[in-house]
């Protein structure tokens, strides 16, 4: 080991799961004892390498000698496993580190998720520095089926040998990888590796998943984190799975307070903004999950069909009342149902009874018999609009199973069959027939529309082509300083990116309101101006619709009063005169940079709504103009920019305009922390939009 960059990356992962020799550090002879159980471990599975015990035992222990200390420790060591209590785990490390051992597992719980940071970060840093690899501390161990190895601190069993095309399996959490990986055993998806990462204080899963990409063994990642430290490295180790056409099911702790806290008291995780990193982790190539189902049905989909589609579900059930729910399912969960072909409605017709009233999803009706499914299920494959294949349907014998495995056979798009009827128990000849279909097999219809329509969405933005918006170079930018900008310096950016503001200015006296007002004519704005004032409207530094001179003046005295009641210390750069703006539909656009991750946009509903319905899409800041399009009919209020009650439609291509204009000033100006526009008023199609107000931020 030569330093700090050995203790991270595959090389490191390597060492772990695949070690040649192995220490067993705090090793006793109590029969159930963590150590005891590590060599029971190493027996059951016949490791075949060098096999190192260290603890205070003056015997033998399995025809072993005891070393007294690590330091006594040939070495070289490629696995430590430390059965210590947290308090010894610091001196026993820096003997490996003396030592040369490789890498270290630390089953020890004690550390950062109790609050002690410290103890944690010093047995880390010393670690890496010598480019000692850890695994944990707060960890429950491995298991490789690629090679026959499983390192477990609560019971011993032989690991599976030789798995191929499986599912790697990452968290933070060892209880949770329990579900997971019976799940897949339950499902007979094969499993690769299962990974418990603990706090991360020294390999973390973008480690596993950087070593995982090129492992020809996983055809799968599954990964839950509470927290991603390297945000940069983990997206492109993302990057580099999706290039790998290898999907990576990711699953994100701390969507909301409690979860937050919840996850600080787990492993110590300092949980970074959810919309912001579930966004960022997508675009680089993730499918990120929120429940436990959809991650376990992916897994299963993706397991056996890697390649998604991106064209919708063709649906095939014998059931009216089932079209109905899925139809009107397929709406709260966004499931693409596209239209079939004619020549698809052409054979179902000729297949099926003629008073069938025929589309997708498609009901064979009543007089249906088994021998027609083979011709149905082959012509909805075969159909260019339907991704996927989705059988729903009563099962009571093997019959039904054979025949849409016939129908199933000659292609190798995704296919799903679940057998109606929730855990009603299906005979032998049934699972048989089962477990010869080329289909993914469960028994709930809820659950994998679900997982078929993140899976669809997945396809989707895997073959995403985005369409790069030509920038223009900015000219006419202000002056700015730290923290956020005044109004009317926040709007100087905005115009110097083409973006639409009112026309007027800033003036310093009521006489030079009144000539701007003279110039753009009335009906006029009046705001008063500071970088520090940030509610104007709560201080009554507003006034809208002033139709002449006298009452701008009024509105002036007004402001300035209300301002110095209000934010006595606060100093005025004057107050911005501005033409009143056509009516038009409010939104909120904006940017926000994560110091760690990135920059994402936002849009959503404006004024005061947002924060009242939180109507609100966020994407990266590389979206295409067609992306936010698609991010705009997505929000609640999107029937309000179609145009409702007789009102023109909005126009939404000035508000893509915008939004693409604010991520082209983030990426030009990397000082600029935030930039909020709202509201953006927009008027009615072909007549654009204009920033009525702005904020931007300079870190």
């Amino acid at each position: 080991m030569s330093g700090a960059e050995d203790a991270r990356g595959p090389n490191a992962v390597a060492r772990v799961l695949r070690p040649r020799s192995v220490a067993v550090i705090g090793v006793s002879a109590r029969p159930g004892s963590a150590g005891q159980i590590i060599l029971q471990c190493l027996k059951v599975n016949g490791f075949l390498g060098d096999v190192f015990l260290v603890g205070r035992s003056d015997a033998a222990i399995d025809g072993r000698v005891v070393l007294k200390s690590a330091d006594e420790l040939p070495h070289g060591v490629d696995l430590a496993v430390f059965t210590l209590p947290a308090a010894a785990v610091p001196e026993a490390m820096q003997a490996c580190v003396r030592r040369k051992v490789g890498s270290a597992m630390v089953f020890a719980a004690g550390f950062a998720e109790t609050g002690d940071y410290a103890t944690q970060d010093a047995v880390a840093a010393t670690a890496r520095a010598a480019g000692l690899a850890i695994v944990g501390p707060n960890c429950l161990g491995i298991t490789n089926n690629v090679d026959g190895l499983m390192l477990h601190m609560i019971y011993a069993r032989a690991a599976s040998r030789g798995v191929s095309e499986g599912v790697a399996i990452i968290g933070q959490s060892g209880g949770l990888l329990g579900h997971f990986q019976r799940a897949c055993d339950g499902r007979g998806v094969p499993v690769s590796y299962v990974i418990s990462t603990g706090n991360e204080s020294g390999l973390e899963t973008v480690d596993f998943i950087e070593f995982l990409v090129d492992d020809g063994a996983t055809r799968v990642i599954m990964a839950y984190c509470e927290e991603i430290r390297r945000p940069q490295a983990f997206l492109a180790a993302l990057r580099r799975a999706r290039a790998a056409r290898k999907p990576v099911v990711l699953m994100l702790a701390g969507r909301g307070a409690k979860a937050r806290k919840a996850a600080q008291s787990h492993t110590g995780a300092l949980v970074g903004d959810y919309a912001t990193v579930r966004t960022l982790t997508e675009d680089a190539g993730a499918i990120a999950v929120g429940t436990m189902d959809e991650a376990v049905d992916l897994v299963a989909i993706l397991q056996r069909f890697p390649e998604p589609p991106s064209k919708g579900v063709g649906v095939l059930t014998a059931s009216g009342a089932y079209v109905g729910l899925t139809n009107d399912f397929g709406e709260d969960i966004a499931l693409d149902l596209p239209e079939l072909d004619p020549a698809t409605l052409k054979t179902i017709r000729e297949t099926l009874p003629s008073y069938g009233n025929y589309g997708n999803p498609l009901d064979t009706t009543a007089g249906f018999t088994p021998a027609m499914l083979p011709a149905v299920t082959k012509a909805l494959l075969d159909d260019p609009n339907v991704g996927t294949l989705f059988v729903s349907f009563p099962i009571s014998t093997a019959l039904p199973v054979k025949a849409f495995n016939a129908g199933m056979a000659h292609s190798s798009k995704p296919k799903v069959l679940v057998p109606l009827g929730d855990t009603w128990q299906l005979g032998d000849d049934v699972m048989a027939a089962v477990n010869e279909s080329p289909a993914v097999f469960s028994r709930s219809s809820d659950r994998m529309l679900r997982a078929i329509a993140l899976y669809t969405r997945y396809g989707r933005l895997l073959a995403r082509n985005r369409v790069a918006a030509a920038a223009a170079p900015f000219t006419g930018l202000p002056r700015l300083g730290d923290g956020a900008q005044p109004e009317w310096l926040g709007k100087k950016v905005l115009a110097a990116a083409g973006i639409a503001i009112p026309d007027g200015g800033l003036a310093r006296t009521a006489d030079e309101a009144a000539a701007f007002a003279r110039k753009i004519g009335y009906p006029v704005v009046l705001k008063a101006q500071a970088a520090a004032l940030s509610h104007k409207t709560e201080a009554g530094a507003v006034a809208l619709n002033l139709a002449d001179e006298t009452a701008l003046r009024a509105a002036w005295d007004r402001a300035m009063r209300n301002v110095q009641r209000a934010a006595p210390n606060v100093k005025l750069d004057g107050a911005l005169v501005e033409k009143m703006s056509p009516p038009g539909i409010e939104l909120m656009v904006g940017a926000k940079r994560d110091p760690g991750w990135g920059t994402v946009l936002l849009l959503g509903l404006g004024g005061i709504w947002v924060e009242a319905l939180g109507d609100i899409q966020v994407l990266p800041a590389s979206a295409d103009a067609a992306e936010i399009l698609e991010a705009l009919g997505k929000l609640r209020a999107a029937k309000l920019l179609a145009g409702v009650r007789g009102a023109p439609p909005a126009d939404i291509e000035a508000v893509a305009q915008v939004v693409l204009a604010i991520g082209q000033l983030m990426h030009a100006i990397p000082e600029i922390a935030e930039i909020d526009i709202n509201p953006l008023r927009v008027h009615p199609k072909g007549d654009g939009a204009t920033a009525l107000d702005a904020l931007v931020v300079i870190r």
